[in-house]
This record gives C-alpha cells, sequence and structure tokens, in this order.
C-alpha cells in the first residue's frame, strides 16, 4: 500500500507541476541569496562570480531577479496547488477560498458566546451572532411535545428535535437548498403529513447513532454549523404549569391554551441534569444572552435544571436577557418587561442571573398594531424605573424586523449585543 504522502505524486493528481514550480521557485531563491551575500558558500560563489565576469553583469541585479522570480514562482505554484487540491474536493468554494478562509478564521478569533433559549427567538439570535464568532454554543430546551416534535417524541421514544433542528439550520453555513430540505414540511403521504424532514433526519440519525448527543453533532457536520448545539439536559422531561388560582396543566404545548396567569413552572422529573460541555460553555464564555422567545415555555425550562443556573450565577461572563417584543397570549398576557424579568429570578432562586437587559425602543406600524391586537398580543412596555430596582441595567435599541410580522431584526439584535459586550470591556479597562 503506498503511503498517503506519496500518493500526490501519483499520474491525474494535478499537483506534481505546481510541486515543480514550487522547488524551482526555492531555488531560484536560494540562488539569489549566494549571489548577494558575499559569506556564502565560496565554491559557488567563485564558480558564478567567473561566469558574471566572463558576461559583464552585476551579480547583485541578477540576485535581485533571481530572487523576485522566486517569490513569485513560489507562490504561484501554492496557489495553483491549492485551488487544484479544493476544485477535486469542494468544486463550489473554489471561486471564493481566500475570503472564507479569512472569515473562518476572523470568526475563530471571536468571543465565546453562549445562548439559552428555544423556539424561533432562539433561532432569530443566532442568524445575527454567527456573523460576529464561531465560538457560539447554544443550549436548547426539550421540553416540547406538541406538532412533528411531539409526535416523534411518542412514537420512537426520542428527544423532541424541533428547537434543535431549528437552531441547527440557524448556524449552518451550507447551501440554501440544504436549508430548505431541513425546513421542509410535509403536506402529503400517509403519516408523513406535518413532519418535518429535518426532524425525520435527527430522529433516524439517532437511530443510526445511538444516541441523540451524537445525532446532534453528526447533523451538525452534514449542515456545516458553526458553532455547538446542545440540548439542556438528555431527560426526557415535560413542563408543569401552575396558575394563581391554583390549578395545574402538564405538556408546553398545553399550558398557553388554559388562558390563564401563570404562576410557576416545573420539569417533570424536577431533578435533571445537564451535559457537561453545557457547563463547561457557561464557564468559559465572554458573552451568555437568555432569550428571546417564549418567556415559560422556551427561556424558562433551562432554568429549571438546576446546575444551568448555578452555572450562570457563577459566571463572570456578561448576561443579557433579551425580552420579548410582544407579549404572548395565554401566557405573558399584561406582563411588562419588569414582570419578565422578575419571573426569570423567581425560577432561579431568586439569584440574580444577569445584569443587562435589552429592550426594543421602536414603535410599531399602524397596521402591526391592528394585526396583533385582534389577536390580543400587545407591545411589552419598557417599566424603566422598575427594572433598575431589580439592580438590572436596561440598555434601549430599535431592534424590530421590517415585515408584516413583529420579531427582531437577527442584525440589529446581534450589533446591539456586541457593541454593548465591547461597551462593558472598554468601561473594564478604564
Amino acid at each position: 500500500m503506498m503511503n498517503g504522502g506519496f500518493k500526490w505524486l501519483l499520474p491525474g493528481m494535478r499537483v506534481k507541476r505546481w510541486v515543480a514550480l514550487i522547488l524551482l521557485g526555492l531555488l531560484l531563491v536560494l540562488m539569489a541569496i549566494l549571489l548577494w551575500d558575499p559569506w556564502s558558500l565560496v565554491t559557488v560563489e567563485n564558480a558564478m562570480h567567473d561566469w558574471i565576469l566572463r558576461h559583464s553583469l552585476d551579480k547583485r541585479w541578477i540576485a535581485l531577479f533571481a530572487g523576485v522570480v522566486g517569490v513569485g514562482a513560489s507562490i504561484i505554484g501554492v496557489q495553483k496547488m491549492i485551488h487544484s487540491i479544493v476544485e477535486a474536493v469542494s468544486p463550489n468554494e473554489v471561486e471564493h477560498l481566500a475570503e472564507r478562509v479569512y472569515r473562518k478564521r476572523s470568526l475563530e478569533r471571536g468571543p465565546h458566546i453562549v445562548v439559552i433559549g428555544g423556539g424561533t427567538g432562539l433561532s432569530t439570535l443566532l442568524r445575527g451572532l454567527k456573523a460576529y464568532s464561531s465560538n457560539i454554543t447554544a443550549i436548547v430546551t426539550v421540553a416540547d411535545d406538541g406538532g412533528s416534535s411531539g409526535r416523534i417524541r411518542e412514537e420512537l421514544g426520542i428527544l423532541p428535535p424541533g428547537d434543535i433542528r431549528n437552531t441547527l439550520v440557524a448556524l449552518a453555513d451550507t447551501e440554501p437548498l440544504m436549508e430548505r430540505l431541513f425546513q421542509y414540511r410535509f403536506s402529503w403521504g400517509e403519516g408523513l403529513v406535518g413532519h418535518s424532514f429535518g426532524n425525520l433526519f435527527i430522529a433516524a440519525m439517532t437511530d443510526i447513532t445511538g444516541n441523540f448527543e451524537t445525532a446532534i453533532k453528526a447533523s451538525s457536520r452534514v449542515l456545516a454549523v458553526g458553532g455547538v448545539v446542545l440540548p439542556s439536559t438528555l431527560s426526557k422531561v415535560r413542563l408543569k404549569a401552575t396558575y394563581t388560582d391554583g390549578s395545574e396543566v402538564i405538556g408546553e404545548s398545553q399550558i398557553p391554551l388554559a388562558g390563564k396567569k401563570i404562576e410557576r413552572i416545573s420539569l417533570i422529573p424536577a431533578e435533571v441534569k445537564p451535559l457537561p460541555e453545557a457547563l463547561s460553555a457557561i464557564e468559559k464564555a465572554d458573552l451568555i444572552v437568555l432569550g428571546p422567545g417564549s418567556l415559560y415555555t422556551s427561556v424558562i425550562p433551562n432554568l429549571l435544571v438546576q446546575d444551568i443556573c448555578d452555572a450562570l450565577v457563577a459566571s463572570r461572563a456578561l448576561k443579557v436577557y433579551v425580552c420579548n417584543v410582544m407579549t404572548q397570549p395565554g401566557e405573558t398576557d399584561g406582563m411588562s418587561a419588569s414582570d419578565h424579568i422578575k419571573a426569570l429570578f423567581q425560577h432561579a432562586q431568586n439569584k440574580t442571573i444577569f445584569s443587562y437587559t435589552l429592550l426594543n425602543n421602536q414603535r410599531l406600524t399602524p397596521g402591526q398594531a391592528r394585526k396583533y391586537t385582534s389577536h390580543h398580543a400587545y407591545p411589552i412596555k419598557n417599566d424603566l424605573e422598575e427594572i433598575r430596582k431589580l439592580q438590572v441595567i436596561p440598555i434601549c435599541a430599535p431592534l424590530l424586523d421590517r415585515s408584516e410580522l413583529v420579531r427582531h431584526d437577527s442584525e440589529l439584535l446581534a450589533r446591539a449585543l456586541m457593541k454593548l459586550l465591547a461597551d462593558v470591556h472598554a468601561q473594564a479597562k478604564s
């Protein structure tokens, strides 16, 4: 069996010619050094000197010419060799290879960011943050029991893949067609209607690899995910809501349907463990972001994993809560921004798990206001003085997407968070 290194010299590899050009360039550079330096090897110097005298040439002009040609040949040889290899492995990467390599290396030097939540809010945030760093860890709730995820959970006995799938796609650096495929939802086929292809893919990968955690890592490679996606726990948990009237409901999808004010959310079972990688990411983080997302069914469930909550308290990172823009019918009706923060602190055993909150101060258009009012959803009140009484610093900024839907803009949200991180670091240094 031929050694892997020698295989590059086999016919058809389209590498040998460029290796030869690189070697020629290096030889020319060596010759230039020998001509330029009077203390070079005597025998070679004398031989060249005699030749130069016979032809009436200045040896330093020859050295300069040889050096320039040699360096140029070496650079061209390296470029062409890399181009040939990349073209064979991934043809679509060739045209913008330098740009992609530079971007990838720049992102690798970005801050260590941990984002905690679930649902579409988490995906929105990640789409913006991935432009600033590839050192991102998303810790995602796994309490979903509705829709395609709920069916897979009940029928196959695995953790619900929906929020994990959305997070993977949000962090992906892959072809748009692959993203569309993972988000494709079947509208036909017996037993397939309503299922997401991505959910089925993760379910199949779980069966192939033997566990859910490995399936996520394998799916990350398929989607070229720039970061790490982790479930908040590998335990099969359900959410229980206790309302202010003392009644209870079990099941994430059922909680908003009661139309009652929520007093407390809890996990069944209560004692569950997070992945060690999640705790390590929180410990190393420069920035930790909670939300945006459904307060009681996407953000708070992660805090009910006790070790995650304790790690947040102990972390010295900049910790920020991104408050939602609108109230959520059946879940946060009538709640202000400070009410959201109080609920988070309450479920964190009244510990301060963040010091800043990012709030939208951009007004809705009349059309948006009418549309959402008809669905009993209203802009969340930014009661800044009440927030400050909780020892939390409010940061207000225009954060809305310019679509008909009222939601955060990925770029504006990420830019505001990175600016806050830079400002806090600058203050710490001054």
